[in-house]
């Protein structure tokens, strides 16, 4: 399988696995987890075309690490980014360091800058601790803006942060005083 077979396959998965489940009629559990035998026949059914070697490879080779498969192999499911109903991942809470990032692009900096970050139809909003992944994430949407966060002060006024299965961190939103941007 090639790269271009490999990226579709990845983005179908998202879309079903984050955003619209029921358009090939699978169900995905509270967790956000879905038999993999059945999400297969259901995406084939619906004329998208893999098999279980082909999913564990996109899995596999993956960049971004959106996918979980459980240890026995047998589920699946998004590390992060779901909007749908169906799922409400109980994310364990964790430390953050001291500062993370959010990359965006600059013709979103007013919206920011008067209400922060928000998760729009997401149930969270996505930071990383690498600088340079923001900054990757900022340039797909525009003109990119790099966005330091001060999630030391955020966790010393009680908001909670969690990190997805794939190293993401998130929290429920940024208020605009935790954040400082770098063009």
């Amino acid at each position: 399988m090639n790269k271009k077979q490999r990226d579709a396959i990845s983005k179908l998965l998202s879309y079903i696995l984050r955003h619209a489940p029921e358009s090939i009629g699978v169900v995905l559990d509270s967790d956000g987890w879905t038999d993999v035998d059945g999400l297969i026949l259901n995406a084939n059914q619906h004329g998208h075309a893999f098999d279980r070697q082909t999913l564990l490879d996109v899995v596999k080779t993956n960049d971004k690490k959106r996918f979980t498969l459980s240890d026995d192999g047998q589920r699946i499911r998004a590390a992060q980014g779901h909007s749908t109903g169906q799922v409400q991942v109980q994310h364990i809470e964790k430390a953050p360091p001291a500062q993370l990032y959010h990359g965006t692009a600059s013709r979103f900096m007013a919206s920011i800058e008067a209400q922060g970050l928000i998760p729009g139809s997401r149930h969270h909003v996505h930071l990383t601790d690498n600088p340079e992944t923001a900054l990757a994430v900022g340039k797909r949407y525009g003109q990119p803006v790099l966005l330091t966060v001060d999630a030391l002060g955020m966790r010393q006024a009680g908001v909670k942060f969690y990190q997805a299965d794939n190293g993401v961190w998130l929290v429920e939103s940024v208020p605009a005083t935790y954040l400082s941007s770098l063009y």
